[in-house]
């Protein structure tokens, strides 16, 4: 089992930064896939962001490409996601998942196991 709390949310205006943390425990995130996804109110989960096991290659949704970035720490289980120039329609519930086989895919279906999610509400 692996158990994952992400944290870094909160308020902040329209063109803030925020930074998101998820911390995974019970088995090293060491050697596998990583990704962030968002729930805004009324709609779908939707992917953000992945890294690979090897953190050779990471993906973007287009809407937050060259404004977030997602990184990880593998000797502190630590996965992160660096947000930047942040807009209201970034608004949602984020949650950090835990992919057991593939390459960081945009599919909520793909992860195995997920956090409780840490809300990020941007105001103008």
């Amino acid at each position: 089992q692996v158990q994952l709390v992400e944290s870094g949310g909160g308020l902040v205006q329209a063109g803030g930064s925020l930074r998101l943390s998820c911390a995974a425990s019970g088995r090293t995130i060491r050697g596998y896939s990583m990704g962030w996804f968002r729930q805004g109110p009324g709609k779908e989960r939707e992917f953000v962001a992945s890294i690979y096991w090897s953190n050779t290659q990471t993906n973007y949704a287009d809407s937050v490409k060259g404004r977030f970035t997602i990184s990880r720490d593998d000797a502190k289980n630590t996965v992160y996601l660096q947000m930047n120039s942040l807009k209201l329609e970034d608004t949602a519930v984020y949650y950090c998942g835990f992919q057991t086989m593939g390459w960081g895919g945009k599919s909520p279906s793909e992860y195995t196991y997920w956090g409780q999610g840490t809300q990020v509400t941007v105001s103008s």
